[in-house]
């Protein structure tokens, strides 16, 4: 019981390293924003498709402001 439960335990950890070994890293820069379109010019865009789902995130830190 113990070996089965040990191989099921590597088998997830295998496929979960597996599925974020696909994520693909582009580096884009922000060319022109028009309302909710953004339009980028992307080093390495063969790596993404139309209809990917892409996170997206500015290097520009807002000041924050306290009382």
């Amino acid at each position: 019981m113990k070996k089965v439960l040990a191989l099921a335990m590597a088998m997830a950890f295998t496929v979960s390293t597996a599925s974020v070994s696909m994520a693909a890293y582009v580096k884009c820069t922000v060319k022109n924003v028009s309302g909710d379109t953004v339009t980028m010019e992307c080093k390495k865009a063969d790596r993404l498709n139309a209809g990917d789902s892409v996170t997206v995130k500015s290097k520009r830190k807002r000041a924050i402001e306290g009382c």
